[in-house]
């Protein structure tokens, strides 16, 4: 016997096994009213009347529903409102300008878009047969009381395109099929320990490969998903504190600004021995890594992956060999991208790109057959990512775009951002190559710091770096450009520099 998986397999199950448990608790502070509590009974009836409501509207399985929202409870629902049924749900970034907006809708050729209300100005640039603003327009989303179409599921159909991130200049959208996301949710939540008994807190934009594949992993086990509308230090431990969160995923980024929010947090600690912490995005800095274990008392756990990806490939997570080690070495162990999940295979190419195939891995990008083609070439993902594979773990050295030829020596910019993220006046720090004309590219930090000199920062990295690795000019900065998932936007950061030029190396 085969079954076809489906994305809606997670929410048939929460239903049945704990329909009156509490699934959802939506953000209370945002501008459409707040759903509050729901139950899997809830989820389940909300889910079911928007599938009615889009077999109403003529929205044919196969056609694209987006949403561009905030992380809310109507989006969580719409997971699986829209493609449990057979449409194809595309949650696109909010942060995004309308131009870039715009494009997505149009490109991926969406016949219903839904607009948080913040949002409802979007409605003006764009052309789809129908925009409803949410909260405003629920009751045109969510009050049909039909039984939905029956889709007869096909594991191999396109559940959700997620649009890149914009580390390039023009986003691309993933395909992902529900073969694709279930086994992404399956492996990850196993390979975290995701269980009926977990709290998760969205720090993560649900937008973000749907969130991780979290929005159907804790699903699927009848865990309970708090949601958080603004990502805030300050504000994640008082959630950890008043819900009893024992899981999250996060940027680097954030992870900063809970340990900045530390510094001030009067009495215990949240989640201490308790909160399972999954990072990604980029290598965190070793200390950080400390920190997280030390002060906040959290597990470290690190995954490696893509948007096209789904977006788990690697997982690195403490394991029995290394509980004698010391803190440091554990932490620089946990540093790397991991070890292969479940079903991935890895390997490098001659220029040392990382390659991987798994189920996880996108069936195409939307509409660009070339792109397909080059990122699927030799039926291996190509991730445009570069480093090593050995003793069975991942170890990220930089992008193959990032890698910094400074007088004919490579320079890995993730090697000289940690150097500096050691010092503890830094608060933030990219790395990037900007041309010169004796050395080529000049190695340039970019550095969010309080009390220190760019001469203190250079001979703190000559402690730890050859001379030629260590950075020649630092600029410093207020903020640095990042993604909405606290990504590095070097591509921005590079622009400055290399107005002029034909290309962004030299």
């Amino acid at each position: 016997m085969q079954v076809a998986f489906s994305v809606g397999d997670f929410l048939a199950r929460a239903h049945t096994v704990y329909p009156e448990r509490v699934a959802v608790v939506d953000e209370p502070q945002q501008t459409a009213p707040s759903w509050g509590e729901l139950t899997y009974a809830d989820v389940m009836r909300l889910a079911r009347s928007q599938a009615a409501t889009l077999d109403e509207l003529g929205i044919e399985p196969g056609a694209r529903v987006a949403m561009i929202s905030h992380n809310a409870a109507r989006m969580l629902v719409s997971f699986f409102g829209v493609s449990a049924w057979g449409r194809v749900f595309v949650p696109i970034n909010f942060r995004l300008a309308a131009a870039e907006v715009e494009y997505i809708v149009d490109h991926c050729g969406a016949e219903v878009v839904m607009l948080d209300p913040d949002l409802a100005h979007l409605a003006d640039v764009i052309d789809a047969p129908h925009v409803f603003v949410l909260g405003r327009d629920d009751d045109r989303i969510w009050s049909s009381r039909a039984e939905p179409r029956p889709w007869e599921p096909d594991e191999n159909a396109t559940a959700t395109i997620n649009y890149t991130s914009g580390t390039t200049a023009r986003p691309k959208g993933v395909e992902q099929t529900h073969r694709a996301l279930w086994t992404n949710a399956t492996v990850f939540g196993w390979q975290a320990s995701v269980s009926d008994r977990d709290v998760y807190l969205h720090t993560l934009p649900m937008f973000h490969c749907n969130g991780w594949g979290q929005v159907y992993g804790v699903t699927g086990m009848g865990g309970r998903h708090i949601v958080l509308r603004q990502v805030d230090g300050a504000e994640i431990l008082r959630r950890i504190a008043e819900h009893g969160v024992t899981y999250l995923c996060c940027a680097p980024a954030v992870l900063a600004m809970v340990l900045d929010a530390l510094e001030t947090w009067e009495g215990e600690v949240p989640g201490r021995d308790r909160v399972r912490c999954v990072v990604a995005g980029a290598p965190p800095p070793t200390r950080t890594i400390e920190r997280v274990r030390a002060e906040l008392g959290w597990e470290f756990i690190q995954i490696y992956g893509l948007t096209e990806t789904a977006p788990l490939l690697t997982m690195s997570r403490m394991r029995e060999e290394w509980d004698d080690l010391e803190a440091p070495e554990q932490a620089r162990l946990l540093g790397r991208a991991g070890a292969p999940a479940l079903s991935t295979s890895i390997m490098l190419d001659d220029s040392g790109e990382i390659l991987a195939r798994s189920n996880t891995v996108l069936q195409g990008y939307w509409d660009n057959p070339d792109a397909t083609t080059e990122a699927l070439a030799g039926d291996w993902f190509h991730t445009g990512d570069g480093g090593s594979y050995e003793d069975g773990y991942v170890t990220i050295a930089d992008r193959k775009k990032d890698v910094i030829i400074s007088g004919g020596e490579n320079v890995s910019s993730i090697e000289v951002e940690d150097a500096l993220a050691s010092h503890d006046a830094v608060r933030e720090v990219a790395v990037i190559g900007t041309p010169d004309e004796r050395w080529g590219e000049l190695v340039t930090a970019l550095v969010v710091a309080d009390g220190v000199t760019a001469d203190e920062l250079i001979a703190h990295c000559r402690e730890r770096l050859a001379g030629y690795k260590c950075p020649k000019r630092i600029e410093f900065r207020d903020e640095l450009a990042r993604t909405a998932t606290g990504k590095l936007q070097k591509f921005k950061l590079r622009q400055e520099f290399w107005a002029g030029h034909d290309r962004q190396v030299n």
